[in-house]
């Protein structure tokens, strides 16, 4: 009986057998065969078996790659196939640049945006926003835009005697406003208006945040408002002096405000004279320079030299918006070493109202910005004759075409002393 399957003879296997008269061809005799399924007896492996450890071959125990460097019986390292990664049966294969370039991307968006959220909590804790702006009575209707009361205090708190003998702030424990702004926003340019702080107005009548009483009527300077009550009772007095709603508050110390010049290593100002003031401590040349954190103070302070407290008015409206110009700059933004000692320095010195958002803080910021950029108008709240104890008066008139003009968003056209 033959051994040899079926239809086979010793002659005819596969034309290359021991039997054969005819030679091999080369590429028969330089590839090697292997059995990979089939018959058991041939050295295959049943199909559907699990196939054998590599350091198994169909003909017996073979010494394995790794224990004597040997080649594996298939050709192939063990784990190697066609078709994958790292060493295939013709040399290595090409590095997959697309997916790594996918994979690399994908990792620098995860990372930015959770340095984005980072810095988002981080910024957002550190707004103090302790004006309740609902304390404030009878309030105008809304117009079109934003507006923003931003506020200059003297407020000493925080500063060493070492730093309010630097900064020239003297030792007063009151709370005055040095500077204030209406800051409207809308969709026809940004509008500065400076309220000047000798301003003669009417505090309307209010109920005491501690004493519960309600407090009459009375008649003050603009500046003595916030030693009353705080930031929502000047809210309330700017609103009904004016008619014109305030939707935020922003307020600032002497400290924040010098702080703040030195986190961006200064701003730059052309002065347009020689000026020097005792009080303040400002001395400066004319001519463009860059003024630290204790002369930026000394600069927009400055009031006896200045001539008025409406050319002061100026001299801040000038200053805030190259403050804001030359930190909204690609080398502040995109520099960590810059941008967060800013930061830090800014939010750690505002006081807010509880409504105020870090996007409302922004678009603030960004159209004090454009200001500076020649995008909207600077103006001074328009004032008339002398009133007592050296004050000015409101011009009430203009004052209603200016709010009627940035109630409806439109260009300022009112003059302003």
């Amino acid at each position: 009986m033959s051994d040899w399957p079926q239809g086979w003879t010793e002659d005819s296997r596969d034309g290359y057998g021991r039997g054969s008269a005819a030679p091999r061809p080369e590429s028969a005799r330089a590839m090697r065969h292997v059995q990979r399924g089939g018959d058991p007896r041939y050295g295959g492996r049943p199909t559907g078996e699990p196939p054998l450890p590599p350091e198994f071959s169909p003909h017996g125990r073979i010494p394995s790659q790794q224990s004597q460097g040997y080649e594996d019986i298939d050709g192939y390292g063990p784990g190697q196939v066609y078709g994958g990664g790292g060493q295939g049966p013709y040399g290595p294969s090409r590095p997959n640049w697309g997916r790594r370039f996918k994979v690399t991307v994908l990792s620098l968006v995860v990372v930015l945006l959770a340095v984005s959220l980072g810095t988002y909590f981080w910024a957002d804790s550190k707004l103090d926003r302790q004006v309740d702006l609902s304390l404030v009575e009878n309030r105008p209707a809304e117009g079109k835009g934003t507006n923003y009361l931003i506020v200059g205090s003297d407020s000493r708190k925080g500063l060493s005697a070492e730093e309010k003998q630097r900064l020239h702030t003297g030792s007063s424990e009151g709370q005055l406003t040095d500077s204030m702004i209406i800051l409207h926003v809308g969709s026809n340019g940004s509008t500065m208006v400076s309220l000047p702080r000798d301003t003669w107005v009417t505090v309307p009548e209010f109920t005491g945040t501690e004493s519960g009483r309600r407090i009459p009527e009375q008649q003050a300077k603009l500046n003595s408002v916030h030693v009353k009550e705080g930031g929502w009772l000047l809210t309330r007095t700017v609103e009904y002096n004016t008619g014109l709603k305030i939707d935020h508050y922003v307020e600032i110390g002497l400290g924040g405000f010098a702080k703040i010049v030195d986190a961006i290593g200064g701003v730059e100002m052309d002065i347009p004279r020689d000026i020097k003031d005792r009080d303040s401590g400002a001395d400066f040349k004319k001519g463009r320079q860059t003024l630290d954190g204790a002369q930026a103070l000394a600069f927009v302070r400055n009031r006896k030299e200045a001539g008025s407290d409406l050319e002061r008015t100026k001299n801040q409206q000038k200053f805030l918006a190259a403050l804001a110009s030359q930190t909204a700059t690609p080398s502040t933004v995109l520099n960590p070493f810059k941008l967060y000692p800013a930061m830090g320095a800014g939010l750690d010195t505002l006081t807010v109202d509880k409504d105020m958002s870090l996007w409302n803080l922004a678009s603030m910021f960004w159209a004090m910005k454009g200001v500076s950029g020649g995008e909207g108008e600077q103006i001074n709240l328009p004032t008339g004759g002398p009133a007592p104890l050296g004050s000015l008066q409101l011009d009430k008139p203009k004052i209603k075409q200016l709010v009627d003009q940035l109630n409806n968003d439109e260009k300022v056209t009112v003059s302003s002393p």
